[in-house]
């Protein structure tokens, strides 16, 4: 994907190529939370998870409980 941030014309277009209606006054709105949250998950992209198991690895209330109370 292009690191070219959305235009609101853009949006518009990618709208209507979704079957969505946008009206005018919300193509600004729609391009910057979709620059926005590209940006999110940019940074998300960077993040190092070698050494994390897979979620389908964790079962939940088989963890050891070794916490003092």
């Amino acid at each position: 994907m292009s690191t070219a941030e959305l235009t609101p014309p853009e949006a518009a277009r990618w709208a209507a190529r979704a079957g969505l209606v946008l009206p005018a006054e919300r193509h600004a709105a729609v391009a910057a939370v979709a620059n926005h949250i590209h940006g999110v998950v940019a940074g998300l992209r960077e993040l190092d998870f070698a050494d994390v198991p897979p979620a389908a690895a964790y079962r939940a209330g088989q963890e050891p409980h070794d916490a003092a109370v």
